[in-house]
């Protein structure tokens, strides 16, 4: 089997559900065709993300221009330090960079501001923190776009959707300084079910992705087990994550009931009773 294979479109869902967190930008063929591959499977709504302003420009559009995708408009928290200090590497698809200092970041940020005042932007993120790919020199960058984020969920009534990756015990503590927004998502849950208490004592959705059936996932899945169910939620982060057995290959909207599936069995409930929860939880967490 190619490793480059589009799986196949698995047994479609009884109960319609959201995919929390995508990237249709990122994935082949067209958002017609992404879309009427999801819908086949009773995946009827979509939640594109934008990871900087150009992504999020184009998140907003597709966004008004279909019935069935909401946006989150951001900068990511590896794209804040680029802004900051330039990206010589070209790692984030945009061509290498000067830095701009903190007056370019500020103008991104203005950006995201005006994007997240749009009725179909029903999110602010992905923000966060990234300990995993910027190093200590990004981190100041980091947390002033991140808390510029939270306040501009706030202004605009928008969920925060955060992006949390190596960087726990910092993202918990932004989010307490700041006061998060009525409504937070932590996108592609990554912490332990101690963490997953913490969660749900604030009233944070936790969002599940593929990588919750991966073998040495255990933690995602003792943190599934004791999360709330009214306040779990199912994403892919397409092209990203795909769920086993499909592991490598790349991921899209239409995978979401293998996922739904491995997430009804962590929780011993059938997959229509998880299903409606989640369908409510997604229109909850992002007000649609």
């Amino acid at each position: 089997m190619s490793r480059t294979e589009a799986p196949p479109l698995p047994e479609p869902l009884r109960v319609p559900v959201a995919d929390s967190h995508t990237h249709l930008d990122m994935q082949d063929g067209t958002v017609e065709e992404g879309l009427a591959r999801a819908a086949a499977v009773n995946v009827t709504t979509v939640i594109q993300v934008g990871c900087d302003v150009k992504g999020s420009r184009w998140a907003a559009e597709t966004a008004a221009a279909h019935a069935s995708v909401y946006a989150a408009v951001a900068l990511h928290p590896n794209e804040a330090p680029r802004i900051v200090h330039g990206d010589p590497d070209n790692w984030s698809r945009q061509g290498a960079r000067e830095g701009g200092g903190t007056a370019a970041l500020h103008e991104a940020l203005a950006e995201i501001d005006a994007l997240a005042a749009l009725d179909h932007v029903r999110g602010v993120g992905e923000t966060g923190l990234d300990y995993f790919r910027t190093g200590p020199e990004g981190m100041a960058a980091q947390e002033e776009s991140f808390r510029a984020h939270i306040e501009i969920a706030k202004r605009h009534g928008k969920a925060l959707v955060i992006h949390d990756r190596e960087a726990h015990a910092d993202v918990l503590r932004v989010l307490a300084e700041a006061g998060a927004p009525e409504r937070t998502v932590f996108h592609c849950y990554s912490g332990d079910a101690d963490m997953a208490r913490i969660c749900a004592d604030a009233g944070y959705f936790m969002s599940f992705a593929g990588n919750m059936t991966f073998k040495n996932a255990q933690p995602l899945r003792d943190a599934l087990a004791v999360a709330p169910v009214e306040l779990v939620l199912v994403e892919t982060d397409a092209p990203f994550l795909t769920p086993a057995p499909y592991r490598g290959r790349p991921n899209a909207p239409y995978l979401i009931p293998v996922t739904l599936r491995a997430m009804a069995a962590v929780r011993g409930v059938d997959e229509d009773t998880l299903a409606s929860a989640i369908a409510d939880n997604t229109a909850r967490a992002f007000d649609y």
